[in-house]
């Protein structure tokens, strides 16, 4: 645990490394949270959840940290109001940093020194925490990849490789339907959101065996599927006309004032690039996944379908490279029980008004995905690295 511990926090500090001081104060908008605040939060997490819990005699390292850094646990007191977090000016990033090494210490001498009833009790709070940490990592990635497109110089967060090859032939993988075994079997971690293992029914169907590129979403925004409200759900047909949008986040059409080149350029961590119509589309909200599956004459998977063909070989892009959008609510399985005490509210509560993602991103640490993760966001979030994945009904 020590060795895990040490290997996620570094990591976190790894991502911040190439960010200023000034990157890492600033709120781009309200959903988004400033890199120094995940950097505190995730850092309280420690503080609040296993040290003062569990470590005898833990003082906390500031008595007002926790009311900056809570996120959403009412059972933990109260906090500063999410939308403001670009406001703190202080503490000052050096200050957060050595927040980081204080509990760091502590929870290293925790571990070392725990006797076995309360590791008992701690350890797996700790493991929840490292994931925590690493669902965090993702955000600092999305987050700084909003704010920095909202600055007119489109400076890129790090270098980043070339286009990659060619997108593989899509197939349709053709399933027979019945009944599946869904939810995590046991094995490793998974949150309480993924449990317990239950049977569902699926009907016939046919998944696609890669995700939908660039070069096919183009074509759908040529054929006029912004300007086409029989493709759009009622609620994503009246945020497009406000919200007014033509594109995905992050493309620059041939005839923005900020494209550097001719022709549609995309922003991405690396900054701006010619679009790669091989590469799969990206930061699309639900509503916009499903407007494209309806103009393509298929629709989304369930995420029971999806994770039924996550076991076939012939599935390609599973993870790696966008979460990618169902057609399924973001419910409790049957049988639910969220996890004991403050944690119980880490996932349970916000199962309603949410669609559920499944599979992972190229900004998802490395063995930080399965085939049972539940990713989840409202239908209008397009600021992550979310795609799709088509799919039909079969007679």
């Amino acid at each position: 645990m020590q060795h895990a511990y040490a290997r996620v926090r570094s990591d976190t500090l790894a991502l911040a490394a190439p960010l200023t001081a000034e990157d890492q104060c600033i709120q781009s908008m309200p959903d988004a949270s400033p890199t120094k605040w995940h950097l505190g939060h995730t850092t309280w997490f420690f503080e609040a959840v296993v040290l003062q819990q569990h470590a005898a005699g833990y003082q906390p390292f500031h008595p007002r940290y926790g009311f900056l850094f809570n996120s959403y646990y009412n059972a933990l007191g109260a906090r500063h109001p999410r939308p403001q977090r670009g406001l703190l000016s202080r503490p000052a990033l050096a200050e957060v940093q050595a927040y980081r090494r204080h509990v760091d210490a502590a929870v290293l001498a925790f571990i070392a020194q725990v006797d076995r009833a309360r590791w008992q009790a701690a350890a797996p709070l700790l493991e929840l925490g490292l994931q925590h940490e690493q669902q965090h990592q993702e955000l600092i990635l999305t987050d700084i990849l909003h704010l920095l497109s909202c600055n007119p110089l489109l400076p890129a967060y790090r270098s980043e490789p070339p286009a990659g090859a060619a997108a593989p032939p899509l197939h349709w993988l053709e399933r027979d339907g019945g009944v599946a075994e869904v939810g995590h079997a046991g094995n490793g971690y998974a949150y309480d959101n993924e449990r317990p293992r239950h049977r569902v029914l699926l009907a016939p169907h046919a998944i696609a065996s890669r995700l939908v590129t660039c070069g096919e979403y183009l074509a759908f925004i040529e054929d006029g599927g912004y300007r086409r409200p029989e493709l759009w759900l009622s609620d994503g047909w009246t945020t497009v006309q406000e919200a007014g949008w033509t594109h995905p986040l992050y493309w620059i059409a041939p005839d923005d004032a900020r494209a550097p080149a001719s022709g549609w350029q995309v922003f991405g961590l690396g900054g701006v690039a010619a679009l790669d119509a091989q590469a799969p589309v990206s930061q699309l909200s639900f509503y916009e996944a499903a407007a494209y599956a309806a103009w393509a004459g298929a629709r989304l998977p369930t995420e029971f379908e999806w994770e039924a063909a996550s076991a076939d070989p012939a599935l390609r892009q599973a993870t790696g490279h966008v979460w990618q959008w169902t057609r399924s609510s973001y419910d409790p399985y049957p049988g639910f029980r969220p996890l004991a005490g403050a944690v119980a509210e880490y996932n349970g509560k916000f199962m309603v008004g949410q669609l559920v993602l499944r599979g992972g991103s190229r900004a998802t640490p490395p063995g930080h995905t399965r085939s049972s993760y539940r990713n989840f966001f409202p239908p209008g979030a397009r600021w992550q690295f979310a795609g799709l994945r088509l799919a039909r009904d079969l007679a």
